[in-house]
């Protein structure tokens, strides 16, 4: 019994990483069928281990779905609330545009259905939902605005973007379209260039909404 439980790891282990190497190759898309090729175990062991897509997508991301967790968890505590609010969505955008087939594991939980709480979007939204709440309390975020909002329009702008010849670049720019909105004589946002950034500066926006 202990030997099939180490085997039923060891094969869990190999399946991942090739599940890894292959979801960065081609996206959600990647085969279920090929990965077990690659892994040297049969289709059933993959099922058996991963019984949907979405289950396998998120083992594929769950080591970053914490470091975006975490790092929501680290903002909560930030002096400003917008800003933490805009930093964490930065951040989470730029990993969508990055990471191949994530915007398409968080565009299968759309707000109508009612996913797991261990789903991809659950746990984010967990994470992320005191940010949004904090700066709605702040008066810097429309009282209206859901985070299912916030996590259509990343999704949104991962999947719009996949394509583009310089991604990060043109995600980046959507974002702070977005968050300014059309009317630039009403204001600017300077946002943080990379992920890492701590400083988000307002200038000129009426009453510091978003």
């Amino acid at each position: 019994m202990t030997g099939q439980r180490s085997d039923a790891r060891r094969n869990y282990q190999r399946i991942l990483a090739v599940a890894e190497a292959e979801v960065a190759a081609r996206g959600a898309e990647a085969s279920q069928e090929q990965i077990a090729r690659i892994a040297g175990v049969g289709s059933a062991t993959v099922r058996r281990h991963f019984p949907t897509r979405r289950a396998l997508l998120e083992a594929v991301f769950q080591e970053r779905i914490e470091g975006l967790c975490e790092r929501a968890h680290r903002l909560s505590t930030a002096e400003d609330g917008r800003t933490a609010l805009l930093e964490w969505l930065h951040a989470f955008v730029l990993y969508a545009v990055s990471a191949r087939g994530f915007a398409h594991v968080l565009s299968y939980e759309p707000p109508t259905e009612k996913p797991s709480p261990n789903s991809c979007g659950s746990r984010i939204e967990a994470a992320a939902t005191p940010l949004l709440q904090r700066a709605i309390h702040d008066k810097a975020v429309e009282p209206h605005v859901t985070f299912h909002d916030l996590l259509t329009l990343s999704v949104g702008i991962a999947l719009a973007t996949e394509h583009h010849a310089d991604p990060d670049t043109q995600a980046d720019r959507l974002l702070r379209l977005a968050v300014e909105g059309l009317s630039p004589e009403q204001g600017t946002v300077r946002m943080p260039r990379d992920s890492g950034s701590s400083a988000l500066v307002t200038e000129n926006l009426p009453d510091g909404h978003v």
